[in-house]
């Protein structure tokens, strides 16, 4: 499906809306949400996107200075939990009838992964990046291929809309740092509480924020997949090569909050066309979240002040999306419904 086609499907879409029995525009965004579909997919009326939502774990060296308010060892927990299914991102994929996949691309844990969860472990961890890059530009790399990857297995099984998680203590500091270097946004406009930290714990994590990011500066590190790898984590360097797959086989990306969020911005910059594919699922509370989406010109379809990541505001997204599409393609025409369309008001005698 080339990009003559979607538009084609785009403007049919548009039309059939203007012929369903009801005022126009009185969905609202229902509506064009159905009509975005139509154009991503290349069909005029879409069938019911399939979707699959695939989570990535990392840890981050940068958790030892104590900007989070959990301990390291919890993302390896975490990810024993989503194994057994009981965290919260197992029930909301359930609900949203979404297979769920755990990708371990970096979690500091000894032994295997999990049963259950797919290892894929570049390193155990990223390096502090307060004091140097997180990672190499090789494990940088790996990490995307990793992702991309995933993405392309998932498109292969019949997927028609991406969704990734992320799970990492101290990722919202990796994240925060790469929002603040990819759109030049001030760290106090950025760094939040993430997981609920003390205000003498945000300061902290706002100084880390400010040391790596101006490191990166005054060295000029520009290049995307530089800058990801000196300030990234490998569960966000996952999720931007999983954007990337997706957007070059033209399959839609709903993205999930801060840290995927941080994510699209390292892919964009590397493909802006991957702009083109991306819906954002929701505003979170984190601070920096609303403008990182700004940056990216995405208008989120929520906002319920959500902050756990895992890909759970994306979930919670799903019925809203599976609305859409089908008051698309059920709801019949005024012919089809035999219903007088709109016509001029007049006075009564």
């Amino acid at each position: 499906m080339n990009a003559s086609a979607g538009a084609a499907a785009g403007r049919a879409a548009r039309e059939r809306q203007a012929r369903l029995t009801k005022p126009a525009g009185s969905l609202g965004r229902l509506e064009d949400l159905a009509c975005w579909f139509a154009e991503r997919l290349g069909e005029p009326v879409p069938a019911m996107p399939r979707a699959e939502i695939c989570v990535f774990a990392g840890d981050h060296g940068v958790a030892a200075h104590g900007v989070s308010a959990y301990p390291a060892e919890v993302t390896a927990q975490m990810v024993a939990s989503f194994a057994r299914g009981g965290a919260a991102i197992n029930v909301l994929a359930r609900l949203a009838d979404a297979p769920l996949q755990v990708i371990d691309v970096g979690v500091a844990a000894r032994g295997p992964a999990p049963a259950g969860v797919r290892c894929e472990r570049v390193r155990d961890g990223t390096r502090d990046l307060a004091s140097g890059p997180a990672m190499t530009t090789g494990e940088a790399h790996a990490a995307i291929a990793i992702g991309r990857q995933c993405a392309g297995e998932s498109i292969g099984r019949g997927t028609r809309l991406l969704i990734a998680g992320d799970m990492g203590i101290g990722n919202t500091t990796a994240a925060a740092a790469l929002i603040c270097a990819f759109t030049g946004l001030a760290v106090h406009d950025v760094v939040g509480a993430g997981t609920g930290i003390e205000a003498a714990a945000l300061d902290r994590k706002r100084r880390v924020v400010e040391s790596a990011v101006g490191r990166v500066r005054s060295a000029h590190v520009h290049e995307p997949h530089a800058v990801l790898a000196q300030l990234g984590g490998l569960e966000i360097a996952a999720i931007t090569g999983f954007y990337l797959e997706g957007a070059e086989r033209r399959v839609p990306l709903l993205l999930d909050g801060f840290v995927t969020t941080a994510a699209a911005l390292a892919a964009v910059a590397m493909q802006a066309g991957t702009r083109e594919w991306l819906l954002a699922s929701h505003r979170s509370a984190e601070l920096g979240h609303g403008a990182a989406l700004r940056a990216l010109g995405l208008d989120p379809l929520l906002d319920l002040g959500l902050r756990l990541g895992e890909g759970s505001g994306a979930a919670v997204a799903m019925p809203l999306i599976r609305a859409a599409v089908a008051l698309h393609r059920e709801m019949a025409t005024f012919d089809e419904a035999g219903v007088s369309t709109a016509g001029p008001c007049t006075d009564a005698a």
